[in-house]
């Protein structure tokens, strides 16, 4: 467990030199390049070849890495039993279908029908009534 810790560190500092590797690079359609001065302490073309030679190689060791990684991870997981410790069992099903008005809407026993609601309101109003 502690080389699967330890390549994650390294899988996360050569992610962080790899984009930093690629942002310094000169911009050559106008994308987040720095620009590249030429008076810096390498000439221009050494610089180019100095970062594209170190993207290539901090980009295969990334990818090598990744596969490393998902190796190990599929090592480890498939050894381990599935945590059932959600799972739940079936919701109780009702027997009496519920009533969408609610208990409001049923007169009281006893109680004359006038005492019943009355009906709703037409929402569309007189426009039906054509």
């Amino acid at each position: 467990m502690s080389l699967f810790i330890f390549l994650t560190v390294v899988q996360a500092i050569v992610a962080t030199l790899l984009v930093t590797v690629i942002l310094m690079q000169k911009s050559e359609g106008g994308g987040l390049g720095v620009g590249g001065s030429p008076t810096g302490l390498m000439s221009a073309r050494g610089a180019a070849d100095f970062l594209t030679r170190s993207t290539a190689i901090l980009a295969t060791l990334f990818v090598v890495l990744s596969i490393a990684l998902a190796v190990m991870a599929v090592g480890t997981t498939s050894s381990r039993e599935l945590d059932t410790s959600l799972e739940r069992g079936a919701a109780p099903v009702q027997s009496a279908p519920v009533d969408p008005l609610g208990a409001a809407a049923q007169p009281a026993p006893g109680a004359s029908p006038a005492a019943a609601p009355a009906a709703p309101a037409d929402p569309l109003g007189s426009a039906t009534k054509q």
